[in-house]
This record gives C-alpha cells, structure tokens and sequence, in this order.
C-alpha cells in the first residue's frame, strides 16, 4: 500500500520544503482560526486532524502505517484552588517499527 501521505496527516492544503512544514489553519476540524490561536489549541486540532487518517484499522491492514492515533475514555478531573471540574479527553499516539534498535527516533516514521 503506501505511506500516509502529508495532505491526509495534516489537511489538503499541507506543504512543506527542507526547512518548514505550513499547516493551513482552514484544515484544521474544529479550530476557529485566528491570528491568536493558543498553542495549545493548535496542537489539539493537529492531532485531531490526523486522528482522522492515522487510524488502528489503517495501521493493522497496511505496513506503510507506522504511526495510529486512537481515543481513550473521557474522564474527571478536579482542579485548581476551586476545585474546579474539567473533563479529560485522552489521545494517544502510537509509533511502531520493526524491533531492530532501541529507542525512539522521529527519523524512523
């Protein structure tokens, strides 16, 4: 099959060249864009942006696919001097390759 390509990671209108990587905010789900957007913010829309072609079910049927990204269970939490209540929406992002080395290197995926 093939590696998962730059547009389905990061939005149709994703480029990059040897030293930068342009994300269009347009493509994000979710995210309204803004010249302020929080990083954190950002990161969340990033991740939820390829949550949607980093599948389990792409992973298990395609080799290409070294990285998945699935959802967890909501939670509660408590915070804060208030004691305020915040949800917990966990993701995680797996990285897999074949056991050849040790430790974890960007350049692998």
């Amino acid at each position: 099959m093939s590696e998962p390509t730059l547009t389905e990671v990061f939005g149709a209108n994703a480029t990059q060249d040897a030293s930068t990587v342009t994300i269009n905010k347009a493509d994000l789900p979710g995210l309204t864009a803004s010249a302020t957007n929080t990083a954190e913010s950002l990161l969340a829309a990033i991740f939820i942006q390829a949550a949607i072609a980093l599948t389990q079910t792409k992973f298990d049927s395609d080799t290409d696919v070294s990285v998945y990204i699935e959802s967890g269970f909501s939670s509660f939490t408590n915070r804060g001097a208030n004691n305020d209540r915040y949800q917990v929406d966990p993701l995680t992002i797996n990285f897999a390759k074949l056991n050849l080395e040790t430790g974890l290197n960007p350049d692998d995926y």
